[in-house]
């Protein structure tokens, strides 16, 4: 029989009713014939709630929780309610239902507590389990160090736990089940325009991942695409016979057969635009500035340096999240004098806006295309990016939405699917 890998996110574990729900999808989908394993995310706002018990007891010890091994404990423990009662739930249906947690699979990590990434997952325990018939349930989000220390992987890390699982049990697929019934051109909230998308490739959604698409997480994605893993992302908010026909799957290029010039329009309000005046056009300066950042654990994501007049002075420019604008200011500032720079100027009222399609490869005026929409709207871009098969323009955070609309309709998203 074959394996097929389900994950439940926060929203879909809110309470016991929408457990039941999940419960019956699942006994579905072995009813149809699958071993099926579970991953489970906590109940929604679970997670918030324990972070800041350990914000409470960090700040009464003078301690920094975060990077703990005891953070860990206690942010973990979420999911291994929700496992134990989605498991309780299938058994009282007449299912043989049994949970494990990251520590029992074993769901193998780096020992970088709270960021920590999967290494390994030996299959034996999970297989063994599936094989006799049982329903695994597996709490997301968590693993084990070799010396036997629970971890975390990070917000969104249950998506990864799913994929990586899914990988390990040789799964046909894994199914996300979220609130939304799967991936659209763009935030439905902002376009109402917006499509569902049947297929999407691997690297297309992780563009969008990675750009502020808030569906999969961005390392989830990275994992699915590196194994060669299918992934369906749809809602967990019907029953079951009623999501025959939804859903997004992620796969590889060479599985859509009808390929979009554009699939989808990002954007992302967690930008903030750091800019160096008067700096110095010399070989080594920007190495020394992005090393102090890289130093701090600070991500850099759009780079822009212009020379003055002169040629002996330039100004640089870059994006980096909103949460870390302050701290990067303040390195920058603190290395002013060595780096030499004139000043610096910080302006979080900006927003990234993005489109993505693997059909950029191959067709011309894509960029045209989003420039003029955008100065039809009289948006201003203060900044371009570039790769392969997207383009991402800075613009005041003010034009978000408008420009997310203008893109939409200029590549007539609205027509995808008809």
């Amino acid at each position: 029989m074959t394996r097929l890998v389900m994950k439940f996110g926060g929203t879909s574990m809110a309470d016991l009713e929408r457990i039941r729900r999940a419960a019956r999808l699942v006994a579905a989908e072995y009813d149809a014939g699958h071993r099926v394993a579970v991953v489970v995310s906590a109940m929604s706002g679970k997670t918030n709630e324990l972070v800041a018990w350990t914000d409470g007891a960090g700040k009464a010890t003078g301690r920094a929780m975060e990077g703990d091994d005891e953070y860990d404990v206690v942010v973990a423990s979420g999911e291994q309610v929700t496992a134990g009662l989605l498991a309780m739930t299938l058994r009282n249906m007449g299912y043989d239902a049994i949970s494990m947690m990251g520590w029992q699979v074993p769901i193998l990590t780096s020992d970088v507590h709270g960021k920590a990434r999967i290494l390994d997952i030996p299959p034996a325990r999970l297989e063994t389990a599936l094989d006799a018939g049982q329903i695994v349930v597996v709490p997301g989000f968590q693993g084990v160090t070799e010396s036997g220390r629970i971890t975390t992987l990070g917000r969104g890390g249950s998506d990864t736990s799913a994929v990586a699982v899914a990988a390990a049990v040789k799964a046909i697929r894994c199914d996300i089940y979220t609130d939304v019934d799967g991936v659209y051109t763009t935030d439905p909230r902002v376009e109402s325009k917006a499509r569902r998308l049947k297929k999407i490739s691997f690297e297309e959604m992780l563009e969008m991942a990675s750009l502020g698409a808030k569906v999969l997480q961005t390392r989830s994605v990275e994992l699915a695409m590196g194994q060669r893993v299918p992934v369906r992302v749809l809602s967990s908010f019907v029953e079951p016979g009623e999501n025959i026909d939804q859903g997004t799957i992620v796969c590889d290029e060479d599985e859509i057969v009808e390929k979009h010039i554009v699939s989808g329009v990002a954007f992302s309000r967690d930008e903030a635009k750091i800019t160096l005046l008067g700096l110095p056009n010399k070989v080594g300066v920007s190495a020394a500035v992005f090393s102090k950042l890289a130093a701090a654990n600070i991500n850099v994501d759009m780079i822009v340096q212009s020379e003055k007049r002169s040629g002996e002075y330039a100004n640089q420019l870059f994006t980096v999240g909103r949460r870390d604008a302050q701290a990067a200011a303040e390195i920058m500032e603190a290395a002013k004098a060595e780096i030499g720079f004139d000043a610096i100027k910080v302006d979080e009222n900006v927003a990234k806006v993005s489109i993505v399609g693997v059909g950029m490869r191959s067709h011309t005026g894509v960029a045209e295309t989003m420039f003029r929409a955008l100065s039809e709207k009289g948006i201003n871009i203060q900044v371009i990016s570039t790769s392969e098969i997207k383009i991402s323009v800075l613009i005041d955070e003010a034009y978000t939405e408008l420009a997310v609309r203008a893109l939409h309709a200029a590549y007539d998203l609205d027509k995808i699917g008809q």
